[in-house]
C-alpha cells in the first residue's frame, strides 16, 4: 500500500507540472515537460560468470570466458522519473534464470574443471534503482534537432535472491541448506554461511530510440557485481564427507555426500583430498542481462 501511495504521488508530480513553452523536439503535436514519466516491460537473457562451466582454461570470471549457449530468458518492468531527456532515476524489477556445467567443457583444455563435474541453476529476482543518463542530451539543441537514437549509461544499486540448485537421480536440490563446502563447520572456520538475499551493484550501457513522442524503445547490457562467491554454490575446498552427519539430518547428509563431489560419478575410482581445489575464491561471481526494453512515456500533453 504504502508502495502505492509513493508511484501514485510521483505521478501526480510529474503530470501536474507547468507546460515548456516550446513544443516537443520533433513533433509539434506535443508540448514537453521538465519531467516526464517513463514506464515499460523489459525481455532478454541473462547469464552469469562463476567458477562452474564457462570456457576453457581456468575459466576466469571474464566476459572472453562466457559460456552465451547458458543464457536464460529475462522479463520485468520499470517506472522512470526522466528530467529533460537527460537524466533519469529508474527503479526496475528483473526476474530470470542463471547456470552452469562443467560437461560443457568436455572437448577442450580445462585445467581439471571437466573433471570436477559440478552444475547448478538458479532463479534471480532482481530489484533495482539506478540513475540513467543521456550525454547527448547535455548539447544545446536550440537550433537544430536533438537526434531521435540516444547512448546512454546506467550505474545504480540492487537487492536480488537466488537459490543455487543442483539434480540428482532426477529431482532438483537447493544447495545452500547442505552446506556443500562445510559453511558454518567449526572444522572449517573460514567457510562462511552465504545468504539468499543480498545487495549488489550495477551498472550498463544501453541506446534508446524514441519511437513516437510516447513509445521509445531501448537495448542495453547491465552487469550486476557480486559480495558473494555463491552464487554456484562453488567457492573453495572439498571437505571431509564423514563431518555431513554431525551438523545435518541424516536424509540431508546423505544427498549433501553425493552432491559436494561428483567426480566419482565421471571415474568411480578417483579420490579427492580435503583440500583439494573446489572453486576459486580469488574473485566474486556475478551476472548481467541483455535486454529489450519497451516504454511509454506519460507527461507530454497533446496539443
Amino acid at each position: 500500500m504504502r508502495k502505492l501511495m509513493v508511484l501514485s504521488l510521483v505521478c501526480s508530480i510529474v503530470l501536474n507540472q507547468p507546460l515548456k513553452a516550446q513544443n516537443y523536439f520533433y513533433n509539434d503535436k506535443y508540448y514537453e515537460r521538465d519531467i516526464v514519466l517513463d514506464m515499460g516491460v523489459t525481455f532478454g537473457v541473462m547469464n552469469c560468470l562463476t567458477d562452474v562451466g564457462s570456457q576453457k582454461g581456468r575459466g576466469l570470471k571474464s566476459i572472453e570466458n562466457l559460456n552465451w549457449k547458458s543464457a536464460k530468458p529475462s522479463f520485468g518492468g520499470y517506472v522512470m522519473a526522466m528530467f529533460k531527456d537527460k537524466i533519469g532515476l529508474r527503479l526496475e524489477a528483473t526476474f530470470g534464470e542463471v547456470n552452469g556445467a562443467d560437461s560443457v567443457l568436455k572437448n577442450v583444455k580445462s585445467n581439471g574443471r571437466y573433471e570436477s563435474n559440478l552444475s547448478f541453476k538458479s532463479k534471480i529476482a532482481d530489484l533495482q534503482l539506478a540513475l540513467e543518463i543521456h550525454p547527448l542530451m547535455f548539447i544545446n539543441y536550440d537550433d537544430k534537432e536533438p537526434p531521435r537514437m540516444s547512448p546512454y549509461a546506467t550505474i545504480g544499486a540492487g537487492y536480488y535472491s537466488f537459490d543455487p540448485q543442483a539434480k540428482l537421480n532426477g529431482l532438483w536440490y537447493s544447495l545452500q541448506p547442505l552446506r556443500t563446502e562445510g559453511q558454518g563447520f567449526k572444522e572449517y572456520p573460514d567457510h562462511k554461511p552465504y545468504k539468499l538475499n543480498q545487495f549488489n551493484i550495477s551498472t550498463g550501457l544501453g541506446m534508446k530510440y524514441e519511437i513516437s513522442p510516447v513509445i521509445n524503445a531501448r537495448l542495453e547490457f547491465n552487469y550486476r557485481f557480486l559480495s558473494t562467491d555463491y552464487l554456484d554454490d562453488v567457492s573453495t575446498t572439498y571437505i571431509d564427507p564423514n563431518l555431513f552427519p554431525n551438523y545435518l539430518p541424516v536424509n540431508m547428509a546423505g544427498i549433501a555426500q553425493q552432491l559436494y563431489n561428483r567426480k566419482k560419478e565421471l571415474n568411480p575410482n578417483h579420490s579427492i583430498s580435503t583440500d583439494d581445489q573446489r572453486g576459486s575464491p580469488s574473485s566474486n561471481d556475478s551476472y548481467f542481462t541483455v535486454q529489450m526494453k519497451i516504454g511509454m512515456v506519460l507527461g507530454r500533453q497533446k496539443r
